[in-house]
């Protein structure tokens, strides 16, 4: 499921970009239509099904977060339609802390004992294992020097070692299959694991390319039969092209056939399924059911926003798939459940705000109502990232509440939060107070025994900064019941997020400095300190007689630290008046914050551009995020840029006008980071003109640009 920097076909849900001119009509999402999917309320990828005893359970990989770089989890089920998150305690490696838990999976061993792995890219990219004695740890690692289970550049020089799922044959040799970017690495690999140590494979080979066409990644071997049925994704996971397809054979090893009817798994016609893949299969009383991955709505940028589905998988005979009907799954109706109705399901919501994306080509609400409809393709987000923020449910009746569950956005962060009831709506009483809480969970589970019509939840923080109070589901019950395990993620260390200010960070304006040594410039923000001028910037008059800062190879530095509120997710305007006289295809940088030493993950770094090039008006490290200019300024001309980002969308604005955006997920580094103008951490610089540089910590209005442009124009430029 890695990702690879190259140009790829536009995507479908790329309509949220400016470069396209339809409105994308906001889509009806329904547990009849939409079937069971997705089955889990967050964004998880790379879905591993596996049934241990009589409990269903996903190792997945925990997305949305730095190139899909989240805490290692598991979610666990005894009806498939109730899913409890716990985050699983594995040991990080001598060398490098783990941010990476790509493509999981786990064998049940001959032993007993539970066989985990999973690849990550920071060591090279490898395929590490651990065991233990239950399904959800703890873990110890097979190999206690880090030796990888699979090793980069195994079976053949260079070939990168990710995406590896086992398969047990009927005579107990277990074989696995992996590889990621195959087309670029000679196809998919196969091996046999020794079943002694579990850790470490032989008999590895490469699997033609001509025998599993159009392949990217995510291997998944099966058996019908004789037959044995390879599957795997094609396409780019970033957007509509990704699908699963199969090969069969007669041996473990190949030759496979492909299938006449490739790809069984796509893109569908409304895009309520939108590039669907890497999957596992769950064979259940003789029936088949598909569990794989597909994007978010309204799509997030660079398509790691993902969500776990489950439709049934069909053989017309041992060797042939048929194709895949999206939401005709029956799973659910098959499988019984103890846990009682949820008495708030379809019931009367409000809430303090509700955010509304609203552009050229989306019209999308995270309505309060999405927070009662048990639809996890549907969450109430709070209309910005202050708090308090609140949720209350109208049950339509005084009822005995013993039970509420809370499904927060993120699984793996934890939320401060509080939950009242009432009689009348307006006096309440206190049913759980988790103001402090600092475990993550989903959901959250407060139990009680009170008598109310109405349920209140006000979130009070995250762990993490600028995220939202934002909902999948809340549940109520009028009863008790058992979970399926008794779990709880340990408390974290970090947080709570810092929220902002609403204040100017920083500023410079040339037509405001009398002084004619500029080796130190007063910051005109609520930062203080002063910026240092660093190689060549010149206080100058352009050919216009406009006053600016002339770079060229040069910056001017800040003398204080990146303030903590624009870290992770933190919102934020840049502002600034520049001429660029010859605009590059890269570099070009304005302003920059971030560290991006510091994971060198996409998302993890920002900064503000003026070049022609994918990351012509922001840069996040990797081209599937970054954002260009949908209609690149002139050259040579004196333009009003504005750089915001409230929590949710990035915007870009040419005087006054709104040219690009994208709904994003920031992870930003700012820790020993400098704020730098005119350059980036790595050069990058910027060479031409700038009159004016302001930013701001949080996102500012239409109307505020608008007046910020006016007053901020260079005195000629103003007159006109």
């Amino acid at each position: 499921m890695r990702i690879r920097v190259v140009t790829k076909l536009l995507c479908l849900f790329g309509l949220l970009l400016l470069g396209c001119q339809a409105k994308v009509e906001q889509p009806e999402f329904s547990q009849s239509s939409q079937g069971p999917n997705p089955i889990l309320p967050g964004y998880f990828a790379d879905p591993t099904i596996k049934k241990f005893g009589d409990i269903y359970y996903i190792y997945a990989t925990t997305d949305n977060e730095m190139l899909a770089s989240g805490v290692p989890t598991v979610w666990y089920s005894k009806d498939f339609k109730n899913w409890y998150n716990y985050t699983m305690e594995v040991p990080s490696l001598e060398s490098v802390n783990l941010r990476n838990f790509w493509a999981p999976d786990i064998i049940e061993g001959a032993d007993g004992k539970y066989y985990l792995y999973f690849g990550n890219c920071q060591a090279s990219c490898n395929i590490y294992g651990y065991v233990s004695d239950t399904p959800v740890g703890p873990w110890e690692k097979l190999n206690e020097d880090d030796t990888p289970v699979i090793a980069h550049h195994y079976p053949r020089e260079g070939f990168p070692s990710l995406d590896v799922q086992f398969f047990k044959d009927d005579d107990g040799k277990i074989y696995g299959y992996w590889g990621t970017w195959v087309h670029y690495n000679g196809g998919y690999a196969v091996g046999e694991l020794d079943t002694l140590s579990m850790a470490k494979m032989f008999n590895a080979k490469n699997i033609p390319l001509e025998e599993t066409p159009e392949p990217f990644e995510a291997a998944y071997m099966m058996k019908k039969g004789s037959k044995y049925i390879f599957m795997y994704s094609g396409g780019s996971c970033h957007d509509e092209t990704y699908n699963v397809r199969y090969a069969y054979s007669d041996s473990p090893y190949g030759p496979f056939v492909p299938g006449e009817n490739n790809p069984i798994l796509a893109t569908n016609a409304d895009g309520t399924v939108h590039g669907p893949g890497h999957h596992s299969v769950l064979e259940e009383n003789g029936n088949y059911y598909i569990v794989y991955h597909k994007h978010d709505y309204p799509m997030t940028r660079g398509g790691l926003s993902r969500q776990v589905c489950v439709d049934e998988l069909i053989f017309e005979n041992d060797s042939t798939l048929k194709k895949v009907e999206p939401g005709a799954s029956s799973i659910l109706a098959d499988i019984s459940s103890e846990v009682p109705n949820n008495i708030a399901l379809g019931v009367k919501t409000s809430a303090s705000s509700s955010y509304h994306v609203q552009t050229k080509q989306l019209d999308y609400e995270y309505s309060s109502a999405h927070a009662t409809d048990d639809h996890n393709a549907t969450l109430w987000k709070a209309g910005n990232n202050s708090f308090p923020q609140d949720l209350t449910v109208d049950l339509g009746k005084v009822t005995n509440i013993k039970r509420v569950m809370t499904q927060f956005e993120f699984a793996g962060y934890y939320y401060q939060y509080k939950l009242e009831y009432s009689k009348d709506g307006k006096s309440w009483q206190v049913f759980a107070d988790r103001s402090q809480n600092r475990t993550p969970g989903s959901p959250m589970i407060d139990d009680g025994d009170v008598n109310g019509r109405y349920v209140k939840l006000t979130i009070l923080g995250t762990e993490k900064t600028g995220l939202f109070a934002s909902v999948w589901n809340i549940k109520v019950y009028d009863s008790l019941f058992e979970v399926p395990l008794k779990t709880e993620s340990k408390p974290s260390n970090e947080g709570p997020g810092i929220a902002n200010q609403h204040k100017q960070l920083f500023g410079i304006d040339a037509k405001e400095i009398n002084q004619s040594n500029i080796d130190s410039l007063k910051n005109r923000g609520s930062l203080g300190g002063s910026f240092i001028k660093k190689g060549n910037v010149k206080l100058t008059m352009d050919e216009e007689g406009i006053k600016a800062f002339k770079f060229s190879e040069g910056a001017l530095e800040l003398d204080q630290p990146v303030p903590k509120r624009l870290e992770w997710n933190g919102a934020f305007t840049v502002a600034t008046w520049v001429k660029n006289p010859e605009i590059e295809k890269e570099g070009e940088c304005l302003v920059a914050w971030c560290d991006r030493f510091r994971y060198g993950l996409a998302n993890s770094y920002n900064a503000m551009h003026f070049n022609s090039g994918n990351y012509g008006s922001a840069a996040h490290l990797d081209g599937h995020f970054d954002m260009a200019f949908n209609q690149l300024p002139s050259a040579n001309t004196w333009h009003y840029l504005v750089l915001t980002f409230d929590g949710v969308v990035e915007k870009m604005y040419v005087d006054g006008k709104l040219d690009n955006s994208q709904i994003m997920v920031l992870a930003s580094q700012v820790e020993n980071a400098k704020i730098r103008i005119g350059a980036s951490d790595v050069g990058e610089h910027f060479s031409g003109y700038l009159a004016s540089l302001k930013m701001y910590d949080y996102a500012l209005d239409l109307d505020e640009i608008t007046d910020l442009m006016k007053t901020s124009a260079p005195n000629s430029l103003m007159e006109k």
